[in-house]
């Protein structure tokens, strides 16, 4: 697979034949695997037709470390990236490969979910199916819980119009289907009503009987952090006493690791970091307006 993609790869010859890396070598290592959006949501159904950049799979949080050596021994490597988790819990890993187009985004849980996230994994694993992709029969979600995965995406950022494209296909879909019921099942059994109920109650029938949970606050601020830097602020503002200090200092001060995940060739000698230290602030307050109206947003909720 790898000498294969030694040649030039389109993006979606890479996506589709990663699927098939991927399957390979979770079978291999005995993984329990499935892939979520990309093409086999296409091919589902469940979205309409659009080039897919990266290969998503979702993986139980066990085997996460597993699968990740698998890919390495392959030549695929994680992507330097900002590793703070007191702005949101870690859900995905970004490996690349200097060889293929495409990336692969391994999950071990998913925002919106509250359900520990190995029984959840347990919840979805049974509602998969298989799929031919690359010429390889997958594991991919059923329809019903395709649906939901892809409702919680996009109302991770509602307001977005691609969003609410996405959700009005899904509701068109899964009203015209009937799937209604099936969709609460799943959301319930993963403990994610919470987070999908503007998109469940507008195609689940007899909807004012449910009894709706509370919103995590982890949930919240994801919704109410539109702009990068709000879901930073916000994070500080709930962060114990003890943390505040040390985070803003990494606000204030970032690490490389920070400028290399926006830009791997970025030059890091110490102009080139006053120069990114610069680009920073000025981005800051461009984006200054909307941070505020974010954080106005959220404070009407406490």
């Amino acid at each position: 697979m790898d000498t294969a993609a030694e040649g030039r790869l389109s993006i979606s010859e890479g996506v589709f034949l990663g699927h098939a890396l991927v399957a390979r070598v979770a079978e291999t290592l005995g993984i329990r695997a499935f892939f979520i959006k990309g093409p086999a949501s296409i091919m589902q159904g469940l979205r309409l037709p659009k080039v897919s950049v990266d290969v998503d799979v979702f993986v139980a949080p066990a085997d996460l470390q597993s699968l990740l050596a698998g890919l390495h021994q392959r030549g695929w490597r994680k992507r330097v990236a900002e590793e703070d988790e007191r702005v949101f819990h870690k859900h995905s890993v970004t490996l690349n490969h200097p060889a293929w187009p495409c990336h692969i985004d391994i999950h071990f849980r998913f925002p919106g979910m509250e359900k520990d996230p190995a029984d959840a994994f347990d919840v979805m694993w049974a509602r998969t199916e298989v799929l031919e992709i690359a010429g390889r029969g997958v594991r991919v979600p059923t329809k019903e819980l395709g649906i939901v995965l892809l409702a919680l995406h996009a109302l991770r950022a509602p307001h977005l119009h691609v969003s609410q494209q996405e959700l009005a296909f899904l509701k068109d879909l899964s009203t015209r289907e009937a799937l209604g019921p099936a969709i609460h099942e799943i959301s319930e059994a993963t403990e994610a009503l919470a987070a999908v109920r503007p998109f469940l109650e507008e195609i689940l029938p007899g909807h004012a009987a449910v009894e709706w949970p509370e919103a995590s606050t982890e949930w919240r601020n994801r919704l109410f952090s539109r702009e990068p830097g709000s879901a930073r602020i916000i994070a500080l503002l709930n962060a114990p006493s003890r943390d505040k200090l040390q985070m803003l200092r990494a606000a204030l001060l970032p690490p490389d690791t920070v400028y290399l995940s926006q830009d791997p060739s970025i030059d890091l000698s110490p102009k080139g970091r006053v120069r990114a230290y610069i680009d920073r602030w000025k981005r800051f307050l461009r984006a200054s307006p909307r941070l505020l109206r974010d954080l106005v947003a959220y404070r009407k909720t406490l």
